[in-house]
C-alpha cells in the first residue's frame, strides 16, 4: 500500500510456506488476499513477494508470468519488493546456516538475484520503483579470505551491472539492498560502510553504484547489535550509501538471570539461526553466539554473574508484542527509525514488515491465525506511522 511520500508498505511473504511457484502463489491467494481485504479493501495493495529459486525459475515461464500479472491486476495488488535473501527452503527444514548459501561468491547467486531483478521490472506498475534485499556477501564462519572477497565483489559489480541495464530498459528504478544480519560478513552500520569502501578500492570510477546498489536496514538485525537506530541511519545517509529498503522488525531483549535463561529454552527450536549478542557494559566488548543453543551452553557452564547485563537474541517476534513474562523487545529501535524516517522521508520508499518466524513463536505470542497476526501488525505499524505523518 502506497503511504505519504511515494513510501509503499508490505508484509514479507517469507512468513508463508513455499518454494515451488505454485506453493507460493497458493498463499498470496489463501493468506495474503484475506489481509489485504481487512486492511485495504479498495485500495491498491503492496506485496512484498518472498520468490526462492525454485519459484523465480517457475515463475519465469512467460504463462506463469502473464497469468500471475493478470491476478494481481484483477486483484488489486502489486509486487513492489522481493526479498532474495533465501535462497532455498525456508520453512519445516534446517535452515539454520544453510540461508547464507549459496553466497556472494558464488555464481548461483548472481544469477539468481539478476533474474529476481528481470522478474521484478515485469511486475512493477508504472511509476513504482522496485527492490530486492539480499544477504550481507556471506557469514563470517565460512572462512572468507582474500580470494573469496575478490570474487564476492566482482559478483556484486555484475549484478549492479545488470540492475543498470533491466532499469534502463524498463524505466524503472530498480536497486538491489544488502541486509546486514548478525555474524554475517558485514553485520554493524561500521562493517557495511566498510564493505562498500572495499568495493570502491576496486571500482573507482563507478560513480552510479549507489543508484543501483544499498542496504536493506533490518531493525532488529541493527538493535541486536546494540546500536541506536538514528545515529546509524545517518552515518549510512551521509556517507551517500542508498536505503534500498527498511524491515520492520523486532527482537527478543533479556535481563540474563537464571530464571530468564531458563524462559529462554522455550524460543530454542531446529529450524532458524538465534544469534546471541551479549552486552557487559558500556566499557566492556559484546560478545557473540552463533546460535541460541551455544549461548545457553554458555549460561550452563559459567556462572551467572558473569552472564553479562543484557543479552539480545535474534528472533523475530510480532511488532506490536508488549513485555511478556519478564521478556522485553527492540521495539524502540524500530520507533527510533520510524522517527528517523519522519524527519527524512525522500531517504527510502520501501518498507517491509518481517515476522517470519510465525511457525515456531511460542503459543503464548500468537494473536488468532498468521492473517489476524498481520492484521495486528499492520494495525500497530500504521497507527505509529501516522502519529509520525507517513500515512
Amino acid at each position: 500500500m502506497q503511504l505519504k511520500h511515494g513510501i509503499h508498505l508490505g508484509y514479507c511473504t517469507n512468513i508463508h510456506r513455499g518454494e515451488t511457484w505454485e506453493e507460493t502463489w497458493r498463499a498470496l491467494r489463501e493468506h495474503t488476499l484475506r489481509v489485504k481485504r481487512r486492511v485495504t479493501p479498495s485500495h491498491p495493495y503492496g506485496i512484498g513477494l518472498r520468490l526462492g529459486a525454485q519459484a523465480a525459475a517457475e515463475l519465469s515461464q512467460p504463462d506463469r508470468l502473464l497469468e500471475f500479472q493478470r491476478w494481481l491486476e484483477a486483484e488489486g495488488c502489486y509486487v513492489f519488493t522481493i526479498n532474495g535473501f533465501p535462497y532455498g527452503s525456508f520453512h519445516g527444514t534446517r535452515v539454520k546456516e544453510q540461508v547464507f548459501l549459496p553466497d556472494w561468491t558464488s555464481a548461483a547467486r548472481l544469477d539468481y538475484t539478476r533474474l529476481l531483478f528481470d522478474l521484478l521490472a515485469k511486475l512493477l506498475p508504472p511509476g513504482v520503483g522496485g527492490s530486492v534485499s539480499t544477504l550481507p556477501g556471506s557469514h563470517k564462519t565460512f572462512s572468507i579470505g582474500a580470494e573469496e572477497m575478490e570474487a564476492i565483489f566482482r559478483n556484486v559489480r555484475l549484478c549492479r551491472e545488470h540492475v543498470e541495464k533491466v532499469a534502463e530498459s524498463s524505466g524503472h528504478d530498480l536497486h538491489l539492498g544488502f541486509e546486514p544480519e548478525p555474524l554475517g560478513l558485514f553485520e554493524t552500520t561500521g562493517e557495511s560502510l566498510k564493505f562498500f569502501a572495499h568495493y570502491f578500492d576496486r571500482n573507482p570510477t563507478d560513480k552510479d553504484f549507489f543508484r543501483f546498489i544499498g542496504l536493506n536496514y533490518d531493525t532488529c538485525h541493527l538493535a541486536i547489535e546494540y546500536e541506536e537506530a538514528r545515529r546509524s541511519l545517518t552515518r549510512l545517509s551521509e556517507a551517500g550509501i542508498r536505503l534500498s529498503k527498511l524491515h520492520f522488525s523486532s527482537a527478543l531483549r533479556l535481563k540474563p538471570t537464571q530464571e530468564m535463561v531458563a524462559r529462554l529454552r522455550a524460543f530454542d527450536e531446529p529450524v532458524y539461526f538465534h544469534q546471541v549478542i551479549a552486552s557487559f557494559g558500556e566499557s566492556q566488548p559484546l560478545r557473540r553466539f552463533k546460535d541460541l543453543p551455544d549461548a545457553l551452553h554458555f549460561a550452563a557452564t559459567t556462572p551467572a554473574e558473569a552472564w553479562g547485563e543484557e543479552w539480545r537474541v535474534h528472533f523475530h517476534i510480532p511488532l506490536h508484542a508488549p513485555p511478556w513474562d519478564g521478556f522485553l523487545s527492540t521495539q524502540d529501535h524500530l520507533l527510533g527509525a520510524m522517527d528517523w524516517l519522519a524527519e527524512n522521508p525522500g531517504k527510502c520508499q520501501h518498507i517491509e514488515m518481517e515476522t517470519y518466524t510465525w511457525e515456531v513463536l511460542p503459543p503464548e505470542l500468537h494473536a488468532g491465525d498468521v492473517v489476524e497476526q498481520l492484521i495486528k501488525e499492520y494495525e500497530w505499524t500504521l497507527e505509529a506511522l501516522r502519529a509520525r505523518g507517513l500515512c
